[in-house]
């Protein structure tokens, strides 16, 4: 049970990147950490607090992306 745990946050690390379109050092960067406390993430020993702010950091990203569609729909139609 505790692999499906670690694949289930390495995946979180790994989508945040994919996401944000940055690197693991450019996620370190972001924290404030180590690029070594990243891969630690990667590898399933992560605090909770940092799996939610990896998920806030994707949502801020998605909320953007919608309010830029919406500003382009506005353009287009008004």
């Amino acid at each position: 049970m505790e692999k499906k745990e670690a694949k289930s946050e390495e995946n979180l690390v790994k989508k945040t990147c994919r996401e944000l379109g940055i690197t693991q050092k450019e996620l370190a960067e972001i924290f404030g950490v180590t690029p070594h406390t990243v891969t630690n993430w990667v590898r399933g020993r992560m605090e909770e607090v940092h799996k939610r702010a990896l998920i806030g950091l994707i949502y801020e990203k998605n909320l953007k992306d919608i309010e830029k569609k919406i500003q382009d729909v506005n353009i287009e139609y008004f």
